[in-house]
């Protein structure tokens, strides 16, 4: 009875995090059939509905949700005890989902799971690299990276740096503008503004313990973070950017830092995940690596002005 429950405990892990029963069957190696089977009759032993099916996707329910976190972890447990029990305790195996902002992802995150999958060939990883907040529990996903203070939840998050938002344009655009000194002065420039960063076209400062916001025209909006550097870069305009997306430029003097007097306090950047201490070997294993690399990030560390 037991290893039945087991057994479609680990069936409602999969299809959720497939978000597919068809999915499920084939990384499960069973028969659609015996994963439907094996999700309906969990439901009826318990009397409450955990996954909404619909034509394009499945999801938790809202009591779903709950009960998945527990599985999920008695899943991971179970794994680990049969690996105590085959003499290879704590050597990382499985697959991994992880998430982080599309620029992040791309600068700080995939070296390390480059790095960890090299070293391990039992691991496969699963990047959801989107400019989103990701619901780790209802996408499935075991590990994130998120810029900005957190909501109080049932995450453990890891501090692993800060960033700040901060305003730059080229020098050649300096040049043939007047460089803004005080946030007003915004107004008499050419305003590139990336969405990803700020969505609304308030751009907020600090100027001592006085909060400031001016609103902005933009000539150039853009969804892409990439797009709004690549037009600051060839001298179109001021843009607002997260610092570790612009700190290659900055260094080089392909960009410069303007207003830096009134940024305001940095964004905290956090590596989350909903395991504790059932947490896989694999799960550990990646965090720790990648928190190890992202406080090594110099860029991700220096809070000066």
């Amino acid at each position: 009875m037991a290893l039945d429950r087991l057994h479609a405990m680990t069936v409602l892990v999969a299809v959720a995090e497939e978000q597919s029963f068809a999915a499920a069957a084939r990384r499960l190696a069973l028969s659609p059939p015996v994963v439907t089977r094996a999700v309906a009759a969990l439901e009826r032993r318990l009397g409450v509905k955990l996954l909404v099916r619909t034509t394009r996707f499945v999801r938790p329910t809202d009591a779903g949700q709950g009960y998945l976190e527990s599985a999920r972890r008695i899943v991971a447990e179970a794994d680990e005890a049969d690996a105590a029990a085959a003499g290879s305790h704590g050597a990382p195996r499985g697959m991994l989902k992880i998430t982080a902002p599309v620029l992040f992802g791309s600068l700080y995150v995939m070296p390390s799971v480059a790095a960890f999958l090299s070293r391990f060939p039992d691991v496969s990883v699963s990047a959801l690299i989107v400019d989103r907040v990701v619901n780790l529990l209802e996408e499935g996903i075991d590990v994130g990276v998120r810029i900005g203070d957190l909501p109080d939840s049932s995450m453990r998050a890891i501090p692993a740096g800060f960033v700040r938002r901060v305003v730059c344009a080229s020098p050649r655009y300096l040049r043939k503008h007047r460089t803004p000194v005080a946030p007003g002065d915004l107004s008499g420039h050419t305003i590139i503004a990336a969405t990803a960063v700020t969505p609304s076209g308030e751009w907020r400062f600090l100027d001592g313990k006085r909060r400031l916001t001016v609103r902005v025209r933009p000539r150039l909006t853009v969804t892409s973070n990439d797009s709004a550097i690549r037009a600051a870069l060839q001298g179109f305009g001021v843009v607002r950017l997260m610092s570790y997306q612009v700190a290659e430029h900055l260094a080089t003097g392909r960009l410069v830092r303007v207003l830096s007097a009134y940024e305001p306090p940095p964004s905290p950047i956090h590596v989350i995940h909903l395991e504790g201490r059932l947490a896989s070997a694999a799960l550990r294993g990646f965090v720790d690596l990648l928190v190890k690399q992202l406080r090594s990030e110099p860029a991700l560390q220096q809070a000066g002005r």
